[in-house]
């Protein structure tokens, strides 16, 4: 085979990023749009690199070790780093490489000018930019010059910058391969950068164009503030004109530099109004052929504009699928289940296939189209009225979007609409019997679907699926359950509002639902209590559980003394909640009883901050303090005028809060135990595949949706690329944060609190469960990571269900996500932990270990010194 190491950049598209890399694709797929100007030029391509690699001095020796290291591994990483860079500048390049490129530099005249850029295969594609990570060189003359930085380009590859940014990514240093794009100089008058989509906001229909005067290497590298035009169906609609100090020109003999701009130039515009339309106008011509928004560099040279690199903006988060030109306005299902990471396709699609609305997928998440609810008035009203009771910043971000004239329809009111939530209790009879009903009935159609799963494979499990998910939805949408959780709702909302009217109560129901019965997930966590002290006697097995290292421990339990107490034990306990799981609505992800090992941080905890009994002693506890509370509250109100009505509404409102709340968790309980059923069918469909060499490893299932992967089981094919587009992809959703509300035009809003009754330099939240907790800062972001200690307080981005044996141990709860009756609320009230959620950007603001007072009543947090 022939090596191609120089090739045009005429005959180059996307389908070759391989040979000539991203920027060098991009610049080809750009010379083939009809009336654009790209400057002509070539590639050096990834062979004539991977040639001087392999031929250079023990290169590969130190790949190898680099690729070994972690993102942690900061000196190690910059010293090999180091060595390569020396090693492929000090490497000749070939003679007949070397003339290739002389060869293709003198169609264009010797002492031409150039710029020579870098193209990493990593670099400017649709999942990951990698922008600015590697080298370019602009106006470089002759031959011998060009050479000279070709090769460090190739060396640029492994600039510190570059090797940690593919740490971070997971992107292997061996994979990646550099071209280099040698282009003719271009002498612009201005230049600059397109947006052609607000790089702020997200929205689509905007495009942002940044100017200045000469070579747009004082923009890009920070040296001058540029004019910025913002663009709006093909008007400015926006304008600010910078007083611009300096501009990059091209030196005659090569090399650039800067110059002060004459005084009167300085707050001209470097761009006119028509020629920013003109701009934008070839823009979306771009983002046309490449399919996505794009990042666009451009020169302005006697009045024509010069494209000279596109890329795509990846910040952006996608936006759902319409079917209709329509405005929509899409809510984060992520926030309401306090699960806001990216999911894989096997995940989203058992979600979607399950719940009862219907969901639309960006960015590995699932959204709820609630165009619908906010276009009539009255629907408006209550929905609005709901949101802000649970969530005020997905309120506040929907209240941005229905302000925005016209962006949201008014429709007549379809028929009456009930009241809103909190005002009256749902017509239901306050009746533990109706509680019991509902579990059993739950537990007897899990355990129905347990039996008859058990012996399907192939493609009748999947005709079996289909029918499952339908009972699934059928149990979900039960009024009776509805009614339950509503009931509970509401009676938590009227206490709240009518004992802050008659007793200036701040969050009464706080304190009134403590230890309330039948909360299954905050039994979770009292029972892994129960686990340690079953474990706490026995010092050998508490030695041996702080060295596991992985999930078969179990088995080696019982040959210690005590070990098969322990081991019944916890057994026990997976038999019951090992369901469950970070992140548990993703059905991808492992769950307990897959890695039990998970669990043994908090149990360990557990064993050495507590005494034997604590869970009785803490329910126990929580009861006495709830029954205190409502004696205390019935007494002030009967010294009310109207007390003795007062008093009997409000214990008829406690009883029925304390029927009910608990219940709140069971429906989620019995999703997730069906979801394990539902996973251990395919997962032994995904092990057939395996065996049979039809997918290459177990979790490639799970980058299929169901549909595929019932296709796939049917049919023993798979596209394999198809996978690795869909790793790539979730690889790149990882690091973008899904917005709350989200617009059919891209704009992502997350809302804002409008509050001025906090202390200066305080963090803003959500108030969800009472008092007042000063404490150390514990950062936990994993719970197989976790270490606490007594009186700590947990920050973390978001919690769900799994996260609840944690609370037993913590003093208080701080997280980024959530609303007053999402799990970790309630669960926080259960246990009586002072709670603040929803605050933003609380993992980046809070250090570990820095002392904080969390105030649950009033909804901020201080740092303390």
């Amino acid at each position: 085979m022939i090596e191609q190491y120089v090739v045009d950049l005429r005959e180059v598209d996307q389908s070759l990023v391989a040979l000539v890399g991203g920027k060098g694709a991009n610049l080809g797929g750009l010379s083939r749009i009809d009336g654009l100007r790209v400057p002509a030029g070539f590639c050096v391509t990834t062979a004539a690199f991977r040639r001087v690699v392999t031929e250079g001095p023990a290169v590969g020796d130190l790949l190898d070790r680099l690729s070994r290291l972690g993102p942690e591994d900061r000196e190690a990483s910059r010293a090999l780093s180091a060595e390569i860079r020396l090693r492929i500048e000090g490497t000749a390049i070939p003679g007949d490489l070397a003339a290739a490129i002389t060869r293709a530099l003198l169609l264009r005249g010797e002492q031409s000018a150039n710029a020579v850029r870098s193209s990493a295969t990593a670099e400017d594609l649709p999942t990951a930019s990698f922008a600015g990570q590697q080298d370019t060189y602009l106006n470089v003359v002759g031959p011998a010059a060009v050479l000279a930085h070709v090769s460090r380009c190739w060396a640029s590859l492994f600039t510190e910058r570059a090797v940690t940014y593919r740490l971070r990514n997971g992107v292997d240093h061996r994979k990646v391969g550099m071209a280099v794009v040698v282009q003719q100089m271009v002498f612009p008058r201005s230049a600059g950068v397109l947006f052609t989509a607000d790089p702020v906001t997200g929205n689509r229909k905007v495009a942002t164009v940044d100017a200045s005067f000469g070579l747009g290497e004082a923009l890009v590298s920070g040296r001058v503030n540029p004019d910025v035009f913002t663009v709006r169906d093909g008007v400015v609609v926006g304008r600010a004109v910078a007083a611009k100090q300096v501009a990059v020109h091209a030196l005659p003999g090569g090399g650039t530099q800067e110059v002060a701009i004459d005084s009167p130039r300085r707050e001209q515009p470097a761009l006119t109004d028509a020629q920013v339309v003109r701009l934008v106008r070839l823009g979306r011509q771009i983002e046309a052929r490449f399919g996505c928004p794009q990042d666009i560099e451009w020169c302005l040279v006697d009045d024509d504009f010069q494209i000279v690199q596109s890329r795509p903006i990846t910040t952006l988060f996608p936006i759902p699928t319409a079917h209709d030109p329509e405005n929509h306005v899409y809510l984060s299902v992520g926030h309401q289940q306090m699960m806001t990471d990216a999911m894989r396709p096997l995940g989203l699609s058992m979600w979607q296939l399950t719940a009862m609305a219907p969901m639309h997928e960006a960015g590995g998440r699932l959204f709820v189209d609630a165009t619908g609810m906010l276009a009539a008035p009255a629907s408006r009203a209550r929905f609005l009225e709901m949101t802000g009771r649970t969530d005020p910043l997905t309120r506040d971000a929907l209240q941005t979007v229905l302000d925005r004239p016209g962006f949201v329809p008014t429709l007549p009111d379809s028929g009456p609409v009930g009241p809103p939530g909190g005002v009256a209790p749902t017509p239901i009879e306050t009746d533990p019997a109706i509680v019991t009903q509902l579990v059993e009935r739950s537990e007897a159609s899990i355990a129905a679907l347990r039996r008859d799963i058990a012996p399907l494979a192939g493609p009748a499990l999947f005709d079996f699926l289909l029918e499952a998910f339908a009972q699934h939805k059928r149990d979900l949408g039960d009024p009776l359950s509805m009614q339950a959780i509503m009931a509970g709702m509401q009676a938590t909302w009227w206490l709240n509002d009518r004992l802050g009217e008659w007793l200036g109560e701040t969050n009464a129901a706080d304190t009134l639902t403590l230890s309330a019965p039948g909360n299954v997930t905050s039994e979770m966590g009292l029972a892994l209590l129960d686990v340690a002290d079953v474990i706490r006697p026995h010092p050998e097995v508490v030695a041996f559980l702080r060295g596991v290292e992985d999930d078969g421990f179990l088995d080696d339990l019982p040959k210690l003394a005590g070990g098969a107490e322990a081991r019944d034990a916890i057994e026990a306990y997976l038999d019951r909640y090992g369901m469950r799981c970070v992140g548990e609505i993703d059905i991808t992800r492992p769950r307990w009883r897959e890695r039990p090992a998970t669990l043994l941080p908090v149990l360990l905890d557990n064993v050495a901050n507590f005494a034997p009994d604590a869970a009785r002693r803490r329910f126990e506890q929580g009861q006495q303090e709830a029954q205190r509370k409502a004696h205390e509250v019935l007494t002030r109100l009967r010294a009310l005028p109207d007390g003795e009505q007062k008093a009997d509404e409000t214990e008829r409102m406690i009883d029925r809060v304390r029927t009910f709340i608990g219940y709140r968790e069971y429906p989620k309980y019995g999703i997730i135990s069906r979801y394990f059923l539902y996973k251990q069918a395919l997962l032994g469909e995904a092990e057939r595949l395996v065996r049979a060499n039809v997918l290459r490893e177990l979790e490639d299932a799970f980058y299929l949706t169901f549909q595929e992967l019932h296709e796939v089981v049917r049919w023993h094919r798979v596209d394999d690329t198809l996978i690795q587009r869909r790793k790539d992809a979730f690889r790149s959703y990882q690091g973008l944060t899904p917005p709350r509300v989200l617009t059919s035009e891209g704009d992502a809003i997350n809302g804002a609190y409008r509050r001025d009754d906090v202390p200066a330099g305080a963090l803003v939240g959500l108030p969800v469960s009472a008092g007042t907790v000063e404490g150390r800062a514990r950062l936990i972001l994993d719970l197989a990571q976790a270490h606490l200690e007594p009186g700590d307080i947990l920050v973390t981005a978001h919690t769900d269900p799994s996260w609840t044996p944690l609370f037993v141990g913590i003093a208080g709860l701080v997280t980024e996500v959530g609303g007053s009756m999402t799990h970790g609320a309630v669960i926080a009230r259960e246990y009586g932990l002072p709670a603040v959620v929803s605050v933003v950007d609380a993992t980046r603001l809070i250090p570990d270990g820095q002392r904080i007072r969390v105030h649950g009543s009033d909804g901020y947090v201080e740092i303390l010194r």
